[in-house]
């Protein structure tokens, strides 16, 4: 059974004929006895720009206040906005405020096809979509399409998008402004940064604001998120067309840029110019690692059992085969994670951090103790011949625990399966720009100047 009930009602034509009207409010009123007793959420759309009819002919919309119209304000909660987006996206809104997934789309089959296609942009398949046709008792064409909207010709895929991505654009940014958080001990020659979870357009409590991953098991739509990478490579200054993200798969598989790409791997290394590479992340170690010598970068995400696996190093060691990179050039920096305050493993998981150094686990007794994986990295990098002086782990907010400050940064311990990503981006030959985005996934990204 449907939790929300949408009538399209947009772009429809009324003859002023009081029966006509009567009709359409008959049909409205079944609808809702029909859906009341069980659905959340019941609406009309009805976008107000809409143009007067001719020859005695009426915008339902512009009916909505009279011929009897009134009488549903009690039944449903109207939207109506200058965009079919605007005001699907409001409606989206709504149903997400109550948490609903079932959702019955009732419109006429003249525009069925055109819902489908904004329904798929800013859906994802965490919703479940139900059509069914609007029927009116009609009687000499009392209801019928504006003769302006023609769907199957008018409306192709390609403009439905640009209507999106249009109003997308138009929208403010929430949470304050889009941050990048930097290290100092990264030469100018790169762009890098990490991002933290303000200044996007994501609006779910635990994705809000700059969620930079979306998936089929989360309520960010592709084209929200693609709108988020938009604002923050107008801000950071790369090609948000043009980058490279990691595969995660919590393991230390590494992807040498201009070899073959692997399914899956948890670092990537370039010595390409103009190329930015990214890692997402929420709670695991989003690293960046640049040779300013060489002139070669790469990026890593590293959870608790990549950090084991060594992907740290494993990065490092790819930077040495591949592009002659001498261990004391390479410096590394490890952007927020989950801190040892926060993080907990089962104890025969934690034991594999104990035997790296006992100092990366607190209450190892216990059934869970807390386990610090940047401490247990910077362990594993300096035994692989890193300088400690070339990482930085500790540098105002790059040390912050991602679960303590919900505030800057998405976390996957904190907030549970629907969390955000942040990403973590190096530009090789210029700038690098890690960012954080905070959600399940950290993002980073790496970027050599052209």
């Amino acid at each position: 059974m449907a939790e929300a009930v949408l009538i399209d009602l947009s772009g429809l034509q009324l003859n002023s004929q009081e029966n006509c009207h009567q009709m359409v409010l008959k049909t409205l009123d079944g609808i809702h006895d029909h859906h009341a007793p069980k659905a959340k959420f019941l609406c009309i759309i009805c976008c107000s720009d809409a143009t007067n009819g001719k020859g005695g002919e009426y915008g339902l919309c512009e009916l909505e206040a009279g011929n009897g119209f009134s009488s549903l304000a009690g039944k449903f909660e109207t939207v109506s906005h200058p965009s079919l987006a605007a005001s699907l996206y409001s409606v989206k809104q709504k149903i997400d405020e109550e948490d609903l997934s079932r959702v019955k789309v009732i419109v006429p089959e003249h525009r069925r096809l055109l819902m489908e296609a904004y329904v798929d942009q800013l859906f994802t398949a965490v919703y479940e979509f139900e059509f069914e046709d609007l029927q009116v008792a009609q009687r000499e064409s009392l209801l019928k399409p504006s003769t302006g909207v023609n769907v199957t010709t008018a409306h192709k895929l390609e403009d439905v998008q640009s209507e999106i991505e249009s109003y997308l654009r138009s929208l403010p940014a929430l949470k304050g402004d889009l941050t990048i958080v930097t290290s100092p001990l990264i030469p100018d020659i790169f762009l890098h940064g990490f991002t933290t979870r303000t200044g996007g357009i994501s609006y779910i409590p635990t994705l809000s604001s700059l969620n930079l991953f979306s998936s089929s098991k989360r309520r960010d739509p592709k084209v929200v998120v693609q709108e988020n990478l938009r604002r923050l490579a107008n801000a950071a200054g790369f090609n948000a067309e043009k980058f490279y993200r990691i595969k995660t798969d919590h393991a230390s598989e590494v992807w040498v840029m201009g070899k073959k790409e692997p399914e899956s791997y948890d670092g990537i290394i370039t010595n390409q110019r103009g190329i930015t590479i990214t890692a997402l992340g929420a709670d695991c170690i989003p690293i960046v690692f640049a040779d300013p010598v060489k002139k070669a970068c790469g990026a890593a995400h590293s959870g608790w059992k990549g950090t084991l696996l060594g992907v740290a190093m494993a990065t490092v060691n790819a930077m040495i085969a591949e592009y002659g990179c001498n261990l004391e050039d390479i410096i590394v920096v490890l952007g927020p994670s989950v801190g040892s305050c926060c993080f907990t493993l089962p104890r025969e998981s934690a034991t594999s951090f104990h035997n790296v150094h006992p100092s990366c686990v607190r209450q190892f007794d216990s059934p869970n103790p807390y386990v610090d994986i940047r401490k247990a990295t910077r362990i594993l990098l300096e035994r692989g011949g890193i300088l400690p002086q070339n990482i930085q782990d500790q540098e105002e907010d790059l040390d912050l625990c991602t679960s303590c400050h919900p505030e800057k940064f998405f976390s996957h311990v904190r907030d549970g399966l629907n969390f955000g990503s942040c990403l973590e981006f190096c530009i090789n030959a210029s700038r690098i720009l890690l960012q954080w985005l905070q959600k399940k996934i950290f993002s980073f990204l790496i970027y050599i100047k052209p």
